[in-house]
């Protein structure tokens, strides 16, 4: 593909950060809390990439869901930078791609400031100039808008774009968009389930994406 691609879009959670026990814990003590103790933290895993009000809305009452995020959003915020790692080559790959000249920015489907404090506890939040989160659209992945949004600000087209993420909203959004996009194998989902997605590139770290774009290795310091 070479030098095609000029923008590189990522989700957040799952993706450039592992946040995984930071979110699974913070469902659990939500949903203990509003007295749902028959949900397992296995039965977190699916809430990993929706919005919290698609998630509380598929167990809790309409009147409750509000409730149920505010409380989330305390307790995520309060254990973030306990919980929260990046994923291998993570750090090393973006700055690569900045220093190359790619135009890098993230669409998240949480709210700005969780994201902003995610990149910023892994020292990524210098590299990118477009962040797009549940505050800035209407619409979450996959939903197109937010990845149009982006576009936007960059003048990207399309056909110059991925979209990389660990879950069936960052590639549905893709789709949905016209880009490409490259699901992760480290999903807690799991490498079959991307495969079923059937996105255009499967990475196993995230440094397999440098020559997907034509960059050949890590840049130096």
């Amino acid at each position: 593909m070479q030098r095609k691609i000029d923008t590189v879009l990522f989700d957040l959670d799952g993706t450039l950060l592992n946040t995984y026990e930071l979110i699974q814990q913070s469902f659990l003590a939500t949903f203990t809390y509003f007295g749902y103790d028959h949900i397992t933290k296995e039965d977190c895993i699916p809430f990993i990439g929706p919005t919290l009000e698609e998630s509380f809305s598929s167990v809790a009452p309409k009147h409750k869901v509000d409730e149920m995020i505010a409380y989330y959003r305390k307790f995520n915020v309060e254990k973030h930078d306990e919980l929260v790692t990046e994923f291998d080559g993570v750090y090393e790959t973006v700055k690569t791609l900045h220093k190359e000249g790619f135009k890098l920015g993230v669409v998240s489907t949480k709210v700005r400031y969780t994201v902003l404090k995610g990149l910023d506890k892994i020292d990524l939040l210098q590299y990118f100039p477009v962040i797009i989160t549940l505050d800035e659209v209407e619409h979450a992945k996959p939903h197109p808008e937010p990845l149009h949004k982006a576009m936007e600000f960059f003048q990207s087209k399309p056909e110059q774009t991925i979209m990389i993420g660990d879950s069936h909203h960052d590639i549905e959004g893709a789709k949905h968009a016209g880009t490409f996009s490259a699901g992760v194998a480290w999903s807690i989902k799991g490498r079959e389930f991307i495969e079923k997605l059937e996105p255009d590139y499967i990475l196993d770290n995230m440094k397999d994406l440098l020559p997907i774009l034509g960059v050949k290795e890590y840049a130096e310091n």
